[in-house]
């Protein structure tokens, strides 16, 4: 144990090394004028840009939108693709059959939904969060899918020849043993429900993340862009947070071995 927490603060100690060595070397380019605030901005102007909109409220305003977007569009697309994709596990026929719409759905860019979506749900967040769940959707699929095809089949008969049930062997067997994989597919989705929500944002909104890194980029403020670059970046390690203490919640044993 103690030799575990040597090593996560080893990690972290490295981890911010590598960050200040970074934020120390453009600032450096910055201010010498080897390379130009205008084009890449400063580590100075980007931390002016978050003070100033977290004075005047607009930075809170938008963090809280876009993640409230981001957190519907994830728990509504894992809900749905976590249940139908272990539902998918009932008939391999069923599956087969809509392999090839399921893949179709997923190679579509999200960014080409947008105008739908719109026409669809409108400017406001429902249109946001169809974003969102759509960036979602595919993925927890084929994930929760492909977790619940990786149960042990000696296992599944061991149950069977028990005369258990398949709903039985479902609920608990196939169930808790795709967990591992419906968590990594948590951690894999909180991404893309934050880039949906972002691109939704883009499209048509008055105010969010996504907005804001528009207007700014349509002005050239290049600090202010990476000022709102640094709350989603902070928005998606916070959910990411999340997503891992539940797992370490439900999931002890994976941490206790790992």
């Amino acid at each position: 144990m103690r030799a575990r927490r040597l090593r996560r603060l080893q990690i972290v100690v490295c981890q911010m090394l590598c960050f200040a060595a970074i934020i120390g070397v453009w600032q450096w380019q910055t201010a010498t004028g080897a390379a130009s605030a205008f084009l890449y901005g400063s580590p100075a102007g980007v931390a002016d840009a978050l003070v100033a909109a977290g004075r005047d409220g607009s930075l809170w305003t938008d963090f809280r939108t876009t993640a409230l977007e981001t957190l519907a569009g994830f728990a509504l697309g894992n809900v749905i693709g976590t249940t139908l994709g272990l539902l998918l596990w009932y008939s391999r026929f069923v599956s087969h059959v809509l392999q090839p719409f399921i893949l179709a759905l997923g190679s579509i860019p999200i960014i080409a939904l947008a105008p739908i979506t719109i026409i669809w749900f409108g400017t406001g967040f429902a249109s946001k969060v169809a974003m969102s769940t759509l960036s979602v959707v595919v993925v927890s699929i084929i994930i929760a899918y492909k977790g619940a095809l990786g149960v042990d089949p000696d296992q599944i008969n061991l149950m069977l020849s028990l005369r258990a049930r398949r709903s039985q062997v479902f609920r608990l067997l196939v169930v808790p043993a795709s967990m591992t994989d419906i968590f990594a597919g948590l951690k894999l989705t909180v991404g893309f429900a934050l880039v949906g929500a972002i691109v939704g944002e883009f499209m048509s909104s008055t105010q969010g993340l996504g907005h804001e890194i528009f207007k700014s980029g349509s002005l050239y403020a290049i600090s202010a862009v990476f000022a709102e670059l640094v709350a989603t970046v902070f928005l998606a390690l916070v959910l990411s947070g999340v997503v891992t203490r539940v797992e370490r919640l439900l999931l002890p044993w994976r941490h206790d071995l790992s």
